[in-house]
């Protein structure tokens, strides 16, 4: 997690805003993009097999199919690098 922080906050995210994500569905600091984004990241990382044509309806408000694409390699890329580094025991390079 240090490690997406580090590169959250270096892309203007705020402490705030990183607490926040505990509570986003009720949170101010979001938007319905945001909100729909972090839902979809939630359950790719949870059970990407469940995801539901719904879901990704859902995010065709907001991105088309090739954004689509990227925002799922993307969380699935994360989700790579947290299962890799966790098992490895690695400590990210922050570059901090």
């Amino acid at each position: 997690m240090r490690a997406h922080i580090a590169s959250s906050k270096r892309i203007g995210l705020t402490d705030e805003h990183i607490r926040a994500l505990s509570f986003y569905e009720r949170s101010p600091l979001f938007d319905e993009k945001d909100k729909t984004v972090i839902l979809y990241a939630e359950r790719v990382t949870r059970g990407a097999s469940a995801i539901r044509d719904a879901a990704v309806k859902e995010l065709s408000k907001f991105f088309d199919d090739g954004q689509i694409v990227e925002l799922t390699l993307v969380v699935c890329v994360a989700n790579f690098t947290n299962r890799f580094n966790d098992a490895l025991r690695a400590t990210p390079d922050l570059g901090v």
